[in-house]
Formats: C-alpha cells, sequence, structure tokens
C-alpha cells in the first residue's frame, strides 16, 4: 500500500505552515507527501514556489524521512522540478486533458509517475502504458458528491486494459478511500489538513485530519493484507 499526503494549497501561503504539515504527514503514517506545482504559482499567487522553497521542502521532507512529490501543471513546473531529479512525479488531470505533449515530456524521464484521471473522461482507454506508470481514479468535483462516487470502480487492478491502481479521494471523510482499498486499490491519495474548518481554501473540508489520515492508513493496511491472505 502507498498512502499519499496531499497538501496542495493547505498551507494557506504560509509557506512555514509546510513543515508542520510535512512532520504530521510523516506522524500519520503517509508515504509521501504532495505539493502542487504551477497551479496559482505566479509570484503574487497563493502557491508560489521557486527553486528556493521547493529545495526547503526537500530539505524538510528528508530530515522527516518521507518521500516527497509535486503534481506539474504546466511547462514552467516541469522546468523547475527537473532541477531537482525527482524520483517520483505526479500528472495532475487538468495537466492530462491540456498538454498531452508535456505528459509526454514527464513519462520520458523515467521515473516513477502517478497519473490522475479526474478530468479524464474515458477510464476505460488510458492515454499511455508504462510500467512506471500509476493511475488514479479521481473525480474533479470539490467535495465529490455520492452520484459522483457512483462511477467508483468496483475492482482495481482488474486487468492490462484497466489498470487502475489507486484512488485519488476527493470525498467528505475516510470511508470512500477504504471502500476503494477493499476493491483493490493499492494506492490512496487524500488531502491533508491540520484543520477542516479553515475555509482560506475550499480544499480543508475534504481533507483528513492528523487523526483521521492515521485512522485510513492502519484500517486500509489491514483490510489490504487481509485481502492479500484471500478474505
Amino acid at each position: 500500500m502507498i498512502f499519499i499526503s496531499e497538501i496542495g494549497l493547505n498551507y494557506n501561503n504560509n509557506f512555514n505552515l509546510c513543515y508542520e504539515l510535512i512532520k504530521q504527514s510523516k506522524l500519520s503514517g503517509a508515504d509521501f507527501v504532495k505539493f502542487q506545482l504551477g497551479w496559482r504559482g505566479k509570484p503574487d499567487e497563493i502557491n508560489f514556489f521557486d527553486y528556493e522553497r521547493i529545495a526547503k521542502l526537500h530539505d524538510w521532507a528528508n530530515y522527516f524521512e518521507i518521500n516527497i512529490m509535486f503534481s506539474i501543471f504546466n511547462e514552467e513546473a516541469y522546468n523547475l522540478i527537473k532541477q531537482f531529479n525527482p524520483k517520483n512525479i505526479k500528472i495532475a488531470s487538468r495537466t492530462l486533458v491540456e498538454d498531452i505533449n508535456l505528459c509526454k515530456k514527464i513519462i520520458d524521464l523515467g521515473v516513477k509517475t502517478f497519473i490522475s484521471l479526474g478530468m479524464w473522461e474515458d477510464k476505460l482507454n488510458l492515454p499511455f502504458s508504462n510500467k512506471k506508470i500509476s493511475y488514479l481514479w479521481c473525480k474533479s468535483t470539490y467535495p465529490n458528491s455520492l452520484e459522483d462516487l457512483k462511477k467508483l470502480p468496483k475492482q482495481f487492478n482488474e486487468d492490462s486494459k484497466n489498470p487502475i491502481e489507486g484512488f485519488s479521494d476527493h470525498s467528505i471523510g475516510i470511508e470512500t478511500a477504504l471502500i476503494a482499498i477493499a476493491r483493490g486499490a493499492t494506492i490512496i491519495e487524500k488531502h491533508f489538513t491540520l484543520d477542516k474548518s479553515d475555509n482560506f481554501i475550499r480544499d480543508h473540508s475534504l481533507s483528513a485530519t492528523p487523526d483521521e489520515f492515521r485512522q485510513l492508513v492502519t484500517l486500509g493496511k489491514d483490510i489490504n493484507k487481509k485481502i492479500k491472505h484471500g478474505v
């Protein structure tokens, strides 16, 4: 199982808060912390990262011994993250539908690549086939409604024609992520926050707190283990 703590914009344009979010993600059992690079990322916007800030995020992640990853939204973000020789990278669903050539460049880096399918309509026909690619089922609504989630795969990792391995969860609570794990998902991405009542940005309400994320990891790993033993 892989658990990704999606910090995204939940640091509320307070860069120093990233330290605590990374720390709490590690303590909650996450394997990765993830940020968004190139989305609302101009110097006067709320998600600005330059080389120095990205280097600091790497330092903090290394200190807490947790993997760090970035969703790439544009060419500028791609050129910036390349300077850090990433071992893992995320293709946001917006990038997938708006800039397929950039996606090809990212995949050509030859590193482990996670691809979100939130805005990709035909989830039975996926654009790339590569052993280093992992697809995550997703619905790009914030938060997901029950209607949105009716198309959640009944079986993940079903076959080579439908190799969706994981779930990028925009629903409220951890229940849907646990359903996905029970259906065979082996990668879970969930937004992470220190305060769900924070209204600085909409993502807080659909995020997991440290306690909720820890519960997701504990229960999720137990479910996965039981599935592996034939339950």
